[in-house]
């Protein structure tokens, strides 16, 4: 028995907005990311930490399409707060396991200016990880970047608008969605 998921652009409440990439194509992308990144988790005592809320469903899908003994935890740090422009950087919630001496791949779902992601890398560099790398599902292309920080791996690009689905979300909402939708111009 197959499952058939509601077309979102049918509910009154959806926004104004088109897909992008298709949810076999997220798989395909997330599928090449998880065998780049299935060597730093071979090397052992590895901890697999998401980017809340974004993360949820990048990390529960790579988690899925890596192999061998890894920690999965997460952390809250966010500049969104449900609207639609980053505001001040808020820690709702740090690393519940020691990062001492682990090899930590920080999961986010979007690369836009760099700043949460940024923050996040370095807050586990300095809780004395052994290495520290970062991965998102989305890399946004603008020239807007407040960092010189850039992520170590990037499974698909999207273009300067707002994007949303697949752990990205609009106002709150459209998380859960299987494809990545932009708002139309």
């Amino acid at each position: 028995m197959s499952m058939q998921v509601a077309s979102p652009e049918k509910n009154p409440a959806f926004p104004d907005a088109e897909k992008i990439i298709s949810s076999a194509e997220v798989e395909q992308a997330l599928a090449k990311m998880a065998a780049q990144l299935q060597p730093i988790v071979d090397e052992s005592n590895c901890v697999l930490l998401g980017v809340m809320l974004g993360a949820m469903l990048p990390l529960t899908r790579l988690s899925q399409l890596l192999h061998g003994d890894f920690m999965l935890d997460t952390c809250h740090a966010t500049r969104y707060q449900s609207g639609l422009s980053g505001k001040e950087l808020s820690w709702l919630k740090q690393p519940s396991v020691d990062l001492t001496g682990r090899t930590v791949i920080v999961i986010d779902d979007i690369f836009d200016q760099g700043i949460t992601l940024e923050a996040v890398v370095a807050a586990a560099s300095s809780n004395q990880a052994k290495r520290v790398y970062s991965a998102v599902l989305a890399s946004k292309l603008h020239d807007r970047q407040l960092s010189d920080y850039r992520p170590d791996f990037c499974a698909l690009t999207v273009p300067d608008r707002y994007v949303f689905g697949c752990g990205m979300d609009y106002r709150g909402h459209w998380r859960h969605l299987p494809d990545v939708y932009a708002l139309r111009d």
